[in-house]
């Protein structure tokens, strides 16, 4: 039997040649496909691996992918994790096995990276106005009938370039209007008044479809739970407004969407008391960050914090480095820097240190800067640290720790390397 698209893709993806394209990789295997070099299963720390390398927790990812596909049907959720945090493929469709509906995407180029490697249902967390990607949008919509694509809208003016640029499609282009969190926030309509006018221009294009209504919490001025609830109250009447207006005429269902990382009991919460509607409701959650979660501002925010009897996810990275230079009893450099590691949101934070083969706490050092290629340590006086040491460091904010690395190892608890990530940013 014949592979589909994408599955025959992600087979590819094992047939790229390893060189000097990758970080941390051995030099040793330049020349070698991915498929061949996984199957070495290779250990992180003997293998020839070269500092700096990110590593990605084989076990913690699964826990990561199990416990929100668990946590999405025990709430009666569809899930759609946003895509933009990893872009990586072997990871979409890990998630699509674990019950994702399909994954969210911010820009075009995503969506397109996404398609290649067989994503059947996209959620477009954005307007799109480009007359290019509008246009390839509505040829893959034509060349796949089983192709869904949904994406917001959230001014008359957008409404107006969507439907001319689509004017010939063969299929309609599914929308949702997104409401604004707020005044000052990012993107959306800002009252319900005007999303009734954008409502009507969509009505009136004949290349366009509104199925639904969605936003994004994490944008709410000053969110709290108390605010966040209003604004979720806010999107649920607007559903039930346009339901009673007859504004989903022809669809087969309406999709309900908000839920970034930090707010999604909330979106449960709200979701939950969804009142029956003309049709069935699709309650499309849309958070990310779980994949590989991390060891600062998204272990901080998470909302598993709140609700600790449904689980808890796992910080799956590990970015290691190598200390190449100790000048004095309070100070420690080692070769990974901005280019290497998030921090954007938090500096990273030193773990373990391993030498000869053993491991331990990282007692008594701090990463206190970057610079490109070095991190700063600052080291108590008794701090055990010499040059030569490899540090392993957590990092904060996924989508900046994926986007710097092509190739990440998938590493088991004891290092072996069981498979590599590939990323397309």
């Amino acid at each position: 039997m014949a592979l589909d698209p994408g599955t025959e893709a992600l087979a590819r993806l094992a047939e790229e040649r390893v060189d000097h394209r990758f970080k941390g990789l051995p030099p040793d295997a330049d020349g070698l496909t991915v498929g061949e070099l996984a199957a070495q299963r290779r250990n992180l720390f003997t293998g020839g691996f070269s500092t700096p390398v990110l590593a990605l927790s084989a076990e913690r990812l699964d826990h990561n992918l199990r416990l929100m596909e668990t946590y999405a049907t025990r709430h009666g959720l569809a899930f759609a994790p946003h895509g933009k945090t990893s872009m990586a493929p072997r990871l979409f469709r890990r998630q699509i096995e674990h019950g994702a509906w399909g994954i969210t995407l911010a820009v075009p180029h995503q969506v397109r990276v996404a398609r290649a490697y067989g994503v059947r249902r996209v959620f477009l967390a954005n307007e799109l106005v480009d007359p290019a990607a509008l246009r390839w949008t509505a040829a893959e919509l034509a060349a796949d009938p089983g192709f869904s694509f949904v994406c917001y809208v959230d001014s008359v003016r957008g409404v107006e370039l969507m439907d001319a640029a689509l004017r010939g499609a063969a299929r309609p282009l599914d929308v949702v209007v997104e409401l604004a969190a707020g005044e000052g926030a990012r993107t959306g309509v800002r009252t319900e008044e005007e999303c009734a006018a954008v409502a009507d221009a969509v009505a009136a294009a004949p290349t366009l479809r509104l199925v639904g209504v969605a936003g994004y919490e994490g944008e709410v001025p000053g969110a709290d739970p108390e605010r966040v609830h209003a604004w979720l109250r806010r999107l649920v009447a607007l559903a039930v407004d346009f339901d009673e207006a007859g504004r989903f005429a022809g669809v087969d269902e309406i999709v309900v969407s908000a839920g970034g990382s930090a707010w999604f009991d909330t979106v449960a919460d709200v979701f939950a008391g969804i009142p029956e509607l003309s049709l069935p409701v699709l309650k499309l959650l849309r958070s990310g960050a779980y994949v590989s979660h991390d060891d600062g501002h998204y272990r901080r925010i998470t909302p598993f914090n709140r609700v600790p009897g449904e689980g808890a996810l796992e910080p799956a990275f590990r970015l290691w480095a190598q200390v190449v230079s100790r000048p004095s009893a309070e100070q420690a450099f080692v070769n990974a820097g901005k280019r290497d590691a998030a921090y954007d949101l938090d500096l990273p934070l030193a773990q373990v240190v391993r030498r000869d083969g053993v491991e331990r706490a990282a007692a008594g050092i701090e990463v206190s800067a970057l610079s490109d290629q070095h991190a700063w340590l600052r080291t108590a006086p008794d701090a055990d640290l010499e040059v030569g040491d490899w540090v392993g460091l957590g990092l904060s904010h996924p989508c900046t720790s994926f986007d710097k690395w092509q190739l990440i190892p998938l590493a088991e608890a004891d290092g072996t390397v069981v498979d590599y990530i590939r990323t397309f940013f």
